[in-house]
C-alpha cells in the first residue's frame, strides 16, 4: 500500500484531480507502490477529464516522468484528457528540457486546469 501522503484523488466539479505530494527523492519500493496504486485508480475512469496537480512536488526523476507519461497514455487511450498544473519553475524547466511540455496541456493553477476542461467540453 502506498503511503497516503504521496497522493490524493479529489473530484472537483466533473474533473478528477490527482494531487501528488512527493519528497525530493523517492525510493524504488515506494515508487513501485505509487505506480501500482495510481494507475488502477484511473483505469475505470480514464475517459473522464483529469488534472494532475504537481504543486507539492519538489523534483521529478525519470521514473516519475515515465509514470506521468503512462497516466497520460491511459487517459488519452480511453478518450479522456489530462491537464498538468502547479509546476514549480524547476519542474517546468525539466519538462521544457525533456520536450515533455509538447505532450501535455499545462496550466499554472488547479483552477486554470479545471477551466481548460470546462472550455473544451
Amino acid at each position: 500500500m502506498v503511503v497516503p501522503q504521496f497522493f490524493q484523488v479529489h473530484a472537483v466539479q466533473s474533473v478528477r484531480v490527482i494531487e501528488l505530494t512527493l519528497p525530493e527523492s523517492i525510493d524504488a519500493v515506494d515508487f513501485d507502490r505509487l505506480n501500482e496504486a495510481v494507475l488502477p485508480l484511473i483505469k475505470d475512469k480514464a475517459a473522464e477529464p483529469w488534472v494532475l496537480d504537481l504543486a507539492a512536488v519538489a523534483c521529478l526523476g525519470s521514473a516519475m516522468l515515465g509514470l506521468i507519461v503512462n497516466i497520460r497514455q491511459q487517459i488519452k487511450s480511453a478518450g479522456g484528457k489530462l491537464v498538468l498544473c502547479g509546476m514549480s519553475p524547476k519542474l517546468a524547466e525539466i519538462f521544457r528540457t525533456s520536450s515533455m511540455d509538447r505532450l501535455f496541456t499545462i496550466a499554472r493553477s488547479r483552477h486554470e486546469a479545471i477551466e481548460v476542461h470546462r472550455k473544451t467540453s
